[in-house]
C-alpha cells in the first residue's frame, strides 16, 4: 500500500466546481508530505487525477486514515466511497512566471498565452492563480494582438464543434440589461428561415437570469453534444447550455472566480465571447451592445472601441462578426427572472395581445441582423416569420427535440412596490433593479424575480405599481422588499 494513501469519504461539500481535498492536520500524509492549508495537491487514483486545494481538518469529521473530497473533486475523480487515493505535490507552475512577467507590463504573445490557458485548463492554477491573472489583465491591460492570442488558446484548449452547412449564425449579448431575453425568439426565428443556428448559452453570472437558466423554464438545457448536434440536424437551432460540453471550458473556469470578484475585464470578454462562438462552429455572428448609463457598456465611445475589438479579433479567428448598438436605459420586457422572462418570451412567439412590444422589437432587430448575410430583407424576412406563426412553430419543434417543452410557472409569494408620488418615469437603475431580482431568489429560485410595470416616460399615479417582486420563499420576499423599500430611486418618478 502506498505510504501516502488515505480513504475516501464523500462529505457532500459543494464549492462550485473547484475541486477540494480535506485532511486531517495530523494525519501522516500531511505530515510526511508538508502539505499545508490551500497548498495545490495531486490526488490519484487508478491512473486518473485530479488537482485540489487542500482544506485542513482539526475536528474529528475525519479519522486519521480518511480525506474528503468536494463534490467537484468526487465526480472529476469518479470516486466511489472507500477507494483508497494516494497523494504527491504538482509540479512547479512555469507558466505562472508569464503572469509576473505581464504585472510588470510585459506583453503576452502566442505560445505565453497558450501555456497559461493550458495549466487552467489542466486544473493546475488555483483561484488565487486564476484571480493573479484575471487582475493582471483587467482595466484593459490587454492590447488587440494579446486579446487574439488568449482568444486562440482559449478556443485551442476544448473541443471545436463541425457542420456540413458553409455558413453557421450565432448572436451574442454582452449583458448589463435586465430582462433583454431575445435568443429563444431569435433562435427560431433562424432557424426557421432554414439557417443553422446551434445556440450555446451562460447561465446567470451577475444577472437574474442567464439564458440558459430562461430557457430550462421552457425545455431542458442540460445537453451533451451530440444530443445537441442531434437538435440541430433535426431542427436547425438548439438553445442549450454550453457548460455541459467542453466547448471553450477555460471561460467557465475563468468566469467561475471572475464572478465573485466582480472584475470585468474587457479584453477577457471579448475573448469570452468569441471563443465560444468560434467553438461552437459559427462563421456569422451578432452582437448586441446596449448602452446606457447602469448597463455594462455606459457610453456610446466605449460601444465603438468594444465593437472595433470585437471585430477585429473576430476577423483573426476567423469569424465575421456585425455589432449593432441599442438603447441599454431600461429593462427590455417586463418579466425579471427565469420563469417570468420566459413567460415573456412565449407571450411574444405567440403574437399574443399583451406580449411586450420591446422585447418583440428587439427580438425582430437581432434576428434581421442575424438573417443579413443570407437574405437581402432580414429584417423584413424576421417580421414576417414572427407574424405568421413559423417561429412558434419552430420553437416548439427545437423544445420537442430538446426533451419537450413546458410552461413557466412564477413564485407564488407576491408583492408590489409603488410610487410614492405622481409624476413620469424618467430614469430606472438596471442594475439595482436587478439586484432586487436576485434577492428575491432568482436566478436559482427559478420562479423568482420581479414584473416591471413602469418604462421610460410612462405617467404614474401616486400608489400605482412600479414592479411587482415573486419568490418563492418568504424570507427571500422580505430580503428583496427590504432593499427595495430602501431604494426607492430605482425607478425615478420625476
Amino acid at each position: 500500500m502506498n505510504h501516502a494513501s488515505l480513504r475516501l469519504r464523500r462529505l457532500g461539500i459543494d464549492t462550485y466546481r473547484q475541486p477540494v481535498v480535506y485532511m486531517r492536520a495530523d494525519c501522516h500524509v500531511c505530515r510526511s508530505e508538508g502539505f499545508e492549508a490551500l497548498s495545490l495537491v495531486e490526488v490519484h487514483l487508478d491512473g486518473g487525477k485530479v488537482i485540489a486545494v487542500l482544506n485542513v481538518v482539526t475536528s474529528d469529521l475525519l479519522a486519521h486514515d480518511e480525506a474528503g473530497l468536494s463534490e467537484a473533486g468526487w465526480v472529476a475523480l469518479g470516486a466511489r466511497e472507500g477507494d483508497r487515493v494516494s497523494f504527491r505535490h504538482p509540479p512547479t507552475i512555469e507558466s505562472f512566471g508569464h503572469v509576473r512577467a505581464k504585472m510588470y507590463g510585459q506583453r503576452l504573445g502566442v505560445a505565453e498565452m497558450s501555456a497559461v490557458i493550458g495549466d487552467i485548463r489542466e486544473g493546475r492554477y488555483s483561484d488565487a492563480h486564476i484571480a493573479a491573472f484575471l487582475a493582471t489583465c483587467a482595466g484593459n491591460r490587454l492590447d488587440v494582438t494579446e486579446v487574439t492570442a488568449l482568444t486562440h488558446a482559449m478556443i485551442d484548449a476544448g473541443d471545436r464543434l463541425r457542420w456540413p452547412a458553409k455558413q453557421v449564425f450565432d448572436k451574442h449579448c454582452v449583458g448589463g440589461l435586465p430582462g433583454n431575453r431575445t435568443t429563444p425568439i431569435v433562435v427560431a426565428i433562424v432557424a426557421a428561415a432554414g439557417l443553422i443556428i446551434p445556440k450555446t448559452s451562460s447561465r446567470a453570472l451577475t444577472s437574474p437570469a442567464g439564458t440558459a437558466d430562461t430557457m430550462e423554464t421552457l425545455a431542458p438545457v442540460d445537453l451533451d453534444l451530440a444530443a445537441m448536434r442531434r437538435v440541430v440536424e433535426r431542427e436547425g437551432g438548439c438553445v442549450v447550455w454550453g457548460g455541459s460540453m467542453r466547448l471553450s471550458p477555460v471561460d467557465d473556469l475563468l468566469i467561475r472566480v471572475e464572478k465573485p470578484l466582480d472584475i470585468d475585464s474587457e479584453g477577457q470578454m471579448v475573448a469570452s465571447i468569441l471563443s465560444t462562438k468560434a467553438a461552437a462552429g459559427s462563421t456569422h455572428v451578432v452582437i448586441d451592445i446596449p448602452v446606457g448609463p447602469t448597463a455594462k457598456v455606459r457610453t456610446a465611445a466605449a460601444a465603438a472601441g468594444l465593437a472595433r475589438d470585437l471585430s477585429e479579433v473576430g476577423r483573426a479567428v476567423g469569424l465575421q462578426v456585425a455589432t449593432m448598438v441599442s438603447d441599454g436605459r431600461q429593462p427590455v420586457g417586463r418579466g425579471i427572472g427565469p420563469a417570468l422572462e420566459g413567460l415573456d418570451v412565449l407571450a411574444v412567439l405567440r403574437g399574443d395581445a399583451d406580449a411586450p412590444p420591446d422585447l418583440r422589437q428587439r427580438a425582430v432587430d437581432v434576428a434581421g441582423a442575424v438573417l443579413a448575410p443570407a437574405f437581402p430583407d432580414g429584417r423584413r424576412l424576421a417580421e414576417s416569420i414572427l407574424a405568421d406563426g413559423r417561429a412558434w412553430a419552430k420553437f416548439q419543434a427545437i423544445c420537442a427535440a430538446q426533451g419537450g417543452m413546458r410552461e413557466p410557472t412564477p413564485g407564488a409569494l407576491r408583492r408590489e412596490v409603488v410610487a410614492a408620488h405622481d409624476g413620469v418615469v424618467s430614469s430606472v437603475d438596471n442594475r439595482r433593479l436587478a439586484r432586487v431580482a436576485k434577492l428575491a431568489g432568482a436566478p436559482r429560485a427559478l420562479g423568482a424575480g420581479l414584473r416591471f410595470h413602469a418604462p421610460l416616460g410612462a405617467r404614474v399615479a401616486r400608489g400605482q405599481p412600479l414592479y411587482t417582486l415573486f419568490a418563492e420563499a418568504p424570507g427571500e420576499m422580505e430580503y428583496a422588499l427590504a432593499y427595495a423599500l430602501a431604494h426607492p430611486h430605482i425607478v425615478e418618478v420625476a
